[in-house]
């Protein structure tokens, strides 16, 4: 696995990273019951000698704006040896449920000039990055909502490989699913995931940092 032993790994993100974690960060049984514990559960009952320390401060309802304000304390102030990123499903949601509500919505731009100033930032400390793209859980690629996600996925995309991160496309891994279960069955609002959802995640970022199974 590309994750060295008795690393600190740190995870921020949205709900879908939140998922009841502990405050002011989780840890332990605090990382709350999405793909973070999943991700936690799996690396430690297969490399348990490796002591990877695992800490959840994704935060419900966040952009990369509020990432952008609370950086020093969440992130920087914790000193990860990796870190994970996963952003921007309120980025686009906004836009769509609430369009009149300008002041909220993060245009692509924005996104990726922010995520881009905040990586810049953090690299140096870093052993390693793992950017993460945001997904809709909508196999129509035509669907408004779902076109837009594609596109700050890209932005992922281009981020890490501009940055040699290590790269986890959850959208893909999600498209997989759905060639044979529908979306509900995975999440009720296309966005928050059951616990199938959740290790759909899971698994794609262990293969990722080519975790062995």
């Amino acid at each position: 696995m590309l994750i060295q032993p008795h690393s600190k790994l740190l995870f921020i993100g949205d709900s879908i990273t939140d998922c009841d974690r502990e405050r002011p960060f989780g840890e332990g049984s605090g990382l709350g019951n999405g793909y973070v514990s999943l991700i936690n559960a799996l690396i430690n009952a297969a490399r348990p000698q490796d002591s990877i320390r695992i800490f959840n401060v994704g935060t419900s309802g966040n952009t990369v704006r509020d990432l952008d304000a609370r950086w020093q304390t969440d992130v920087l102030n914790l000193k990860p040896d990796w870190l994970s990123i996963m952003i921007g499903i309120n980025d686009v949601w906004r836009q769509f449920d609430s369009p009149l509500q300008t002041e909220w919505h993060v245009s692509v731009k924005e996104y990726e000039s922010t995520l881009e100033r905040l990586i810049q930032t953090t690299k140096p400390q870093l052993k390693g990055l793992i950017l993460m793209t945001p997904y809709f859980i909508e196999p129509n690629r035509s669907d408004p909502m779902r076109a837009m996600m594609d596109d700050y996925s890209n932005v992922i995309r281009q981020l890490a490989k501009k940055h040699n991160a290590i790269f986890v496309d959850t959208q893909a891994a999600f498209d997989e699913a759905l060639k044979s279960i529908h979306n509900m069955s995975l999440a009720w609002d296309r966005i928050h995931p059951n616990q199938t959802g959740h290790m759909i995640m899971a698994r794609a970022f262990l293969n990722a940092v080519e975790f062995v199974w």
